[in-house]
């Protein structure tokens, strides 16, 4: 026994500390266990969750294809577009919502497949492209021929348009847009307009499209233009002056003010309006509206840049190749700076906008769209505060 036991009465201290550890062991391993019990259940509780929203979808997907009975499109499945697409041989693009394929019927007829992105959204877009595309017939909105909706699997099948997107041509660095002549370009304004009015007016209900930009104008074989994507399309009565949001729809650069800041009016079928004016300008401009890459600054915002020159009668510094092709850029632009209007209130409606491309008379200026004279001057709405907005979010993806 050492004196250390011998101070403690015969009792050992070196074994009074030691029988502790089984118990501090025990105490340890308790915890550890039950930390791993907890983040065990919440892993299991996170996949049966995701596992019942994707059922749930899948289930709210099926109803609406079931109660959809005047649906003209056909449905179907995935080994079907496996052997439309030649096991997915011939890819075409592929962008945020999918990848798109060239595909051939039965009949030979030749289809673009585009595949969704099984992340992409709860099915609400699937929902509207194909609930809404099933309901359009015009010679201006692409044609949805069938679409996919086998499990988890979602595609959605179009005519096939061959010269692709309007993007293509008029942001080219070629002159590739200037190819198709002024005349082609004005043709090609005038068609959109008319297919945005058609789903605005020619529809039991009107149809608010909420994308309208070049990416989404697709060209057939002669040109002729065709809107497609209507992902984030909204419908509403004729009557229904304005439409709930609870978030901006759309692509920088393309969306309307009000989407952003009630201060600018409701939202509503004039939100398509702007849309359309700032996809006008750029066809005028053959660059993006907003260009933080050019020389001059004050060339930086296109629309704001020629309305100055326009309004001044300066030089509009555009190409043009035949008699006649001065007035027709000088109309497109009229007619872009009326609808890109701050103010949702002093847009056009689409059927002015094609009256206003298929008259013959003279345009008059717009009011100055970049200076704050609307209803509503408080600081948050101005169109400058607007235009600086655009510019953080541009120059950050760039």
């Amino acid at each position: 026994m050492c004196k250390s036991c011998e101070a403690e009465g015969g009792k050992c201290r070196l074994k009074k500390s030691n029988s502790k550890e089984p118990e501090t062991q025990c105490v340890k391993g308790v915890t550890l266990g039950s930390i791993l019990l907890i983040l065990g259940t919440v892993a299991l509780h996170r996949v049966y969750s995701l596992k019942k929203l994707e059922r749930n979808n899948q289930i709210k997907i099926e109803k609406f294809l079931e109660d959809y009975i005047a649906l003209k499109p056909t449905r179907y499945s995935y080994a079907d577009i496996k052997k439309i697409t030649n096991q997915f041989q011939d890819k075409l693009g592929e962008g945020g919502c999918g990848t798109v394929y060239k595909g051939k019927l039965s009949d030979e007829v030749h289809v673009a497949v585009k595949i969704l992105n099984n992340s992409k959204g709860n099915g609400e877009e699937f929902i509207n492209e194909v609930g809404t595309m099933g309901r359009i017939h015009h010679v201006n909105v692409v044609r949805l021929v069938g679409f996919c909706a086998d499990g988890f699997r979602r595609a959605l099948i179009y005519e096939f348009l061959p010269n692709e997107s309007l993007e293509k041509f008029i942001f080219s660095r070629t002159t590739e847009n200037h190819s198709l002549g002024w005349k082609k370009l004005q043709d090609i304004a005038l068609g959109i307009a008319k297919g945005i009015e058609y789903l605005h007016q020619g529809c039991d209900q009107r149809i608010l499209h909420f994308d309208i930009k070049p990416h989404n104008i697709l060209l057939d074989h002669n040109f002729n233009p065709k809107i497609s994507d209507f992902g984030l399309a909204k419908l509403c009565s004729k009557e229904q002056s304005a439409v709930s949001m609870t978030s901006a729809r759309g692509t920088m650069g393309y969306i309307a003010p009000e989407m952003l800041s009630r201060n600018f009016g409701n939202v509503s079928y004039k939100s398509d309006v702007f849309s359309y004016g700032m996809l006008l300008l750029e066809m005028v401009g053959g660059r993006k509206n907003i260009d933080i890459t050019v020389d001059n600054t004050c060339q930086v915002y296109f629309p704001e840049w020629i309305y100055n020159h326009l309004d001044q009668g300066e030089e509009l510094q555009i190409r043009i190749d035949e008699d006649g092709d001065t007035q027709i850029v000088k109309k497109l632009t009229i007619v872009g700076l009326w609808c890109i209007q701050w103010f949702s209130a002093d847009r056009p409606s689409m059927k002015l906008v094609v009256q206003m491309l298929e008259g013959e008379h003279n345009l008059s200026m717009p009011p100055n769209p970049f200076t704050c004279t609307g209803p509503t001057k408080t600081n948050a709405s101005t169109p400058e505060r607007y235009l600086q907005q655009e510019l953080i979010v541009i120059s950050e993806i760039e």
